[in-house]
C-alpha cells in the first residue's frame, strides 16, 4: 500500500472515532442503526445490504465451553465478540466496518541495504525484503488485524470472549500477505455477525 492509501486508511478509522461526536456537538443528529449500545458507535457507512434470505441461510457455529489450559493460553489469538440487545444486520455492519479498516493495513518491515551497500545492496535488499515479509510480515499483518479489530469492536461496545481454535476456525479467518477472497469473507463475516448477536457469554469477558 502507498503511503496515500495508508494515510487514507488512517484518515477513515479516526472519521469513525471522531465524526460521529463532532456531527453530535454540531447540534446534527446522528443516524442510528437498530441495536446500538454505545452512543455514537453506529457504522457510519449505514445499514448492509443484508436479506431475511441472507439471515437465515447463515451457518451459526456451535460455541461451547468449557475450555482447557491450553485452550485459555490462546485467547489472545482464538475468540469470539458479542453484544447484548444486537441483530445480525447491525452486528454485520460493526463488523463490516472494522474489518474494512483491518484490511486496510500493511506491515513495513525496515529495508537499509540500499543505504548500505549501494546498488548490489539494492538488488539483495529487495530478495532479502520479500523473504522477510513472506517469513514476518505475515505474522505482523496477522497480529496488527487482530488488534485493529478487538480495538474497533470494543469501541462499538462488543465483549471478547475465549474460545478454542477448533471452535475459532469455524468461523473466522487469518489473513496474512494473500487477501482471503471476497465470498469467503464474507461468509465468514456473515457467521461472526451471528455469533455476536445470538451467542450467549460463555466464560469471562476478555480485555480488549
Amino acid at each position: 500500500m502507498t503511503l496515500r492509501g495508508r494515510a487514507a486508511s488512517a484518515v477513515m478509522l479516526a472519521w469513525c472515532l471522531i465524526a460521529m461526536p463532532v456531527r453530535a456537538q454540531d447540534g446534527i443528529e446522528a443516524p442510528r442503526l437498530a441495536g446500538t449500545v454505545l452512543e455514537d458507535s453506529a457504522s457510519p457507512f449505514g445499514p448492509v445490504d443484508l436479506s431475511d434470505k441472507d439471515i437465515r441461510l447463515i451457518i451459526l457455529p456451535a460455541v461451547k465451553g468449557p475450555f482447557n489450559a491450553s485452550d485459555a493460553a490462546d485467547f489472545e489469538k482464538y475468540y469470539y465478540f458479542r453484544r447484548d440487545n444486537t441483530d445480525v444486520r447491525t452486528a454485520f455492519a460493526d463488523i463490516s466496518e472494522c474489518d474494512g479498516y483491518a484490511r486496510g493495513l500493511r506491515s513495513n518491515l525496515p529495508n537499509n541495504y540500499s543505504y548500505y551497500y549501494g546498488v548490489g545492496g539494492l538488488v539483495g535488499g529487495a530478495i532479502g525484503s520479500l523473504m522477510s515479509e513472506a517469513i514476518i510480515g505475515s505474522a505482523l499483518k496477522r497480529e496488527a488485524r487482530r488488534q485493529t479489530m478487538r480495538t474497533c469492536m470494543a469501541f462499538k461496545g462488543y465483549d471478547r470472549h475465549g474460545v478454542s481454535k477448533k471452535v475459532w476456525q469455524y468461523f473466522n479467518f487469518e489473513e496474512g500477505l494473500t487477501a482471503v477472497p471476497d465470498g469467503e469473507r464474507r461468509r465468514r463475516l456473515l457467521q461472526q455477525a451471528a455469533v455476536a448477536a445470538r451467542t450467549p457469554a460463555i466464560g469471562e469477558v476478555l480485555a480488549p
